[in-house]
């Protein structure tokens, strides 16, 4: 029995031919501890401060010099830590050394190995030091420069998107105060119609139809309507609401926050578009371009995808990128026990499962003729409705749209609509040319 524990251990040893360095990562500070393959210290713990380079000299040194007294290279292992890991794997990449990238989610995994709770910095880069000695573990590099960029302006673009909402919602509520039935003469509230008006109230009454029927490219009758509407809603606010000095402030100020954040927006969709120009044979732009083509899919959306895709080499199968995403089924089951409320596991990119949704809602759609934008998965739509709620059926038409994705970019060809019966029809075909 000794003897088959000192085999395998000799086996194990030799299959983990290298030292792990584990690396937590910070924004200023950062920790590394070093690994033989039998899991003991080849060096104390590295202490690394990002704005020191003799720091960083010393984290380089200590490592050359652990593959020295050993006699085996190193591998070194960073946690994905949003943007903090980047400088720290691109010089010790530089510096001659293999580094990977963890998920935190593999990582995680492992921290209750132990008994007692322990948490520090210390023993997190133990603990990523130790993953890196697990069979079959999943590492990726970070992605181009190209990547990198668009996937800066696509999550800046968002971000620029939801501080938009907070000033709509702002300013919303202050209109609610001084004019309570505003909001019912303009579907759009910060339309460029709304906003004039909202920035001049004294205007003439026939400036007013002319600026709406040329501004809403509508006729005059129209133009007549909502000027009538914006009227009432006037003469309400007289009686039932509370006129402050400070609201209309506030309105006007809310304005130009939200005209500046739109100008953003435009110019980082066009500085978007202008990496896409510059790099248009490149695959990753390709891509986008294949997503795009889905219908319901616009430029911003397949841009953003693509962004948090990145390297689509790294999935294999359609069950991957929905795991990704996050929209694949969180299961619960403990002996007997079944869970019968099932939800999406919500893990992986959270901007690529925002992004999904509003993709899924589009598709199911009706145009204003009532006609189904894409009839297949409006029909798949409607049949889970029959048995799921709204909210299921939302979420497994956000799994169709990942494998439509997956297909898209696996076939490198361009969307097509087809129903599941043309789908069987083209696999018998390409079955029976197989087979001859």
């Amino acid at each position: 029995m000794l003897l088959l524990n000192f085999i395998l251990e000799v086996i194990y040893i030799s299959y983990f031919d290298f030292l792990s360095v584990g690396i937590d990562v910070a924004s200023k500070v950062s920790w590394a501890c070093i690994l033989t393959p039998d899991h003991k210290p080849a060096w104390g713990f590295i202490r690394i401060d990002h704005s020191s380079l003799d720091s960083l000299d010393y984290l380089v040194n200590s490592i050359k010099k652990a593959e020295e007294v050993n006699s085996l290279k190193a591998r070194i292992f960073l946690e994905s830590t949003g943007i903090y890991h980047i400088p720290l794997f691109c010089h010790l990449k530089e510096a001659g050394f293999e580094v990977y990238i963890l998920n935190p989610l593999i990582t995680d995994s492992n921290k209750n190995q132990g008994i007692r709770k322990v948490k520090s910095d210390k023993n997190d880069a133990k603990r990523i030091a130790k993953t890196a000695y697990t069979h079959d573990l999943k590492v990726s590099l970070i992605p181009g420069d190209l990547m990198l960029n668009i996937r800066a302006l696509t999550r800046d673009y968002h971000r620029m998107v939801d501080t938009k909402t907070v000033f709509l919602n702002q300013l919303t509520k202050e209109l609610a105060l001084v004019f309570p039935g505003y909001s019912s003469v303009f579907s759009n509230t910060v339309g460029k119609t709304s906003r004039a008006i909202l920035r001049t109230f004294e205007t003439p009454k026939y400036k007013v139809i002319e600026f709406i029927s040329s501004h809403a490219k509508r006729g005059k009758e129209a133009a007549e309507k909502s000027y009538k509407k914006l009227i009432n809603a006037a003469k309400i606010a007289i009686t039932f609401s509370h006129q402050l000095d400070a609201s209309y402030y506030l309105i006007d100020s809310k304005l130009d926050m939200i005209e500046t954040i739109e100008k953003r927006l435009t110019d980082i969709e066009n500085k978007i578009k202008s990496y896409l120009d510059k790099y248009k044979n490149e695959d990753f732009v390709k891509q986008i371009k294949l997503i795009e083509s889905i219908t319901g899919i616009g430029f911003i959306t397949s841009v953003t995808l693509m962004a948090e895709i990145g390297d689509f080499k790294a999935f294999r199968k359609p069950k991957q990128l929905v795991a990704y995403f996050g929209v694949d089924p969180c299961v619960k089951e403990s002996g007997n026990f079944k869970g019968t409320k099932i939800s999406m596991s919500k893990r992986g990119s959270s901007i690529a499962r925002r992004v999904l949704f509003v993709v899924a809602v589009a598709a199911i759609r009706r145009n204003n003729k009532g006609e189904a934008i894409n009839p297949v998965l409006r029909e798949y739509y409607e049949k889970k409705l029959i048995s799921k709620s709204k909210k299921s059926a939302l979420g497994a038409i956000m799994r169709k749209m990942t494998n439509i994705i997956f297909a898209v970019l696996r076939d490198n060809k361009e969307y097509e609509i087809r129903a599941p019966q043309e789908h069987v029809k083209k696999y018998n075909k390409t079955s029976l040319k197989i087979v001859a």
